[in-house]
């Protein structure tokens, strides 16, 4: 079916008191795996291209954007494409004519009057191309010197006085929070402040993003969509499952030399995370509250 987009998607989960799972991906296999996935579990999906993936893309961002597109126009699920932390206006600025609908503006590393400004400006560019765009609010650096801390930094906690006012500000669609979460972790033991995200959705009218999910266990991603998160964001996790599933056919196989023998076990490991994870999201908007 067509792309849709991040903004329609997230606006379906809500009516369904649901969160939007999205999945950082980096090459063909984690597209197909994600989409397979998603079909699986009978749910839309987001598709996420990071900087650092573009990076490793030798900066082109359009290969990997038309394989996603191509996959996509192929899926029996709804999917989405979202440009996923830029911090480079000119990677911003490339986003639409890649099929992107959305983008995640990351100048979170910027002293706060900094970050306000270039993402207010990202915002005002992004909304005439029409792109739905998202940023990110950690810990404001404080008056002694202490530098910021983006929103997944170890101890890293949003204010919701903060995030209200740079939400006005700045024009963002939807922000990603500090919560407790950290990025690239490999254990599930993040344990979120559930306290502050009930703040932080009394306080915001934009829906609020979890980065830094693979880390956090099923029940609290649970409580997390129950309490205001309405998209999840999802990238370490399936990198886990595809290295186990290669790491293992070739512990049993040393003698394999073609990819496509253990890289089918590890796209299929991903798709059954993905579905896993798409079904856990999915026990939120079942739950009544």
């Amino acid at each position: 079916m067509p792309l849709t987009t991040t903004g329609e998607l997230i606006i379906r989960a809500a009516r369904l008191r649901t969160a939007v799972a999205a999945f950082n991906i980096i090459t063909l296999e984690h597209i197909e795996a994600v989409i397979a996935g998603a079909e699986t579990a009978g749910a839309p999906v987001v598709l996420q291209v990071s900087q650092n993936a573009v990076k490793f893309r030798n900066g082109d961002l359009r290969p990997l954007a038309r394989a996603a597109v191509a996959a996509a126009e192929q899926a029996a699920a709804p999917v989405a494409l979202h440009l996923d932390h830029v911090h480079s206006d000119d990677l911003l600025r490339r986003a639409p004519d890649a099929g992107f609908s959305s983008v995640m503006y990351d100048a979170a590393r910027l002293p706060y009057a900094e970050n306000l400004a270039a993402t207010h400006t990202a915002a005002d560019w992004a909304h005439a191309q029409g792109l739905w765009i998202e940023a990110e609010l950690g810990q404001i650096g404080g008056k002694d010197g202490r530098p910021p801390l983006d929103a997944h930094a170890p101890g890293a906690r949003t204010d919701p006085v903060e995030a209200r006012d740079f939400v006005a500000r700045t024009g963002v669609d939807a922000l990603a929070v500090a919560v407790g979460s950290t990025h690239a972790m490999t254990t599930r033991t993040a344990a979120l402040d559930h306290v502050l995200l009930k703040r932080l959705a009394a306080e915001l009218a934009v829906p609020l993003v979890l980065h830094g999910s693979s880390g956090v266990p099923d029940d609290e991603l649970v409580r997390a969509v129950e309490g205001g998160i309405g998209k999840v964001n999802v990238g370490t996790a399936l990198n886990t499952a595809l290295t186990r599933a290669v790491r293992e056919h070739l512990g049993r196989h040393p003698e394999t030399v073609d990819p496509r023998t253990y890289l089918a076990g590890g796209r299929t490991a991903m798709a059954d995370e993905v579905a896993r994870i798409i079904r856990v999201l999915g026990r939120a908007g079942a739950n009544p509250s």
